[in-house]
């Protein structure tokens, strides 16, 4: 399954956290090993030197469009991010369901990403994986 973890450089540590957990950890259903292929635009992607809006919508969606889920953590920046909200309205326009994850210890809640998101979890992996799974597999 293919998952795009939504992030902000600037606020790494979540991304660096779900990645571990979704693409790092092995993971089984029914006895079944389950493989989650990271789909997110890496840190070194020219992506991030986009000329303009479109070149970078264009960029992002072709990352959304090989995905099966899309995950974005819920912290405020996602307010203010230009990326995060091309990464909502690509979710939604290709009809890849979202996770919104609240980190941990997290006060306040970006109601861009919880208003947009098919499903809100707390900052566990179990939580996180099983939505990822339910979600991807259209359940």
């Amino acid at each position: 399954m293919n998952v795009f973890i939504s992030h902000s450089w600037a606020y790494s540590g979540h991304y660096d956290r779900l990645a571990e957990w979704i693409f790092d950890e092995v993971w089984s259903v029914n006895n079944q090993r389950i493989y989650f292929a990271n789909t997110s635009v890496p840190r070194d992607n020219p992506i991030h030197f986009a000329p303009n809006d479109a070149a970078l919508q264009s960029a992002i969606y072709e990352r959304i469009i090989n995905s099966h889920v899309v995950v974005i953590p819920t912290g405020m920046y996602a307010n203010h991010s230009k990326w995060i909200g091309k990464e909502i309205a690509g979710a939604k326009y290709y009809g890849r369901p979202i996770v919104a994850v609240d980190p941990w210890a997290q006060k306040r809640a970006s109601s861009v990403v919880v208003d947009a998101a098919d499903e809100a979890v707390g900052w566990n992996k179990q939580s996180i994986i099983n939505a990822v799974w339910r979600l991807g597999n259209g359940r």
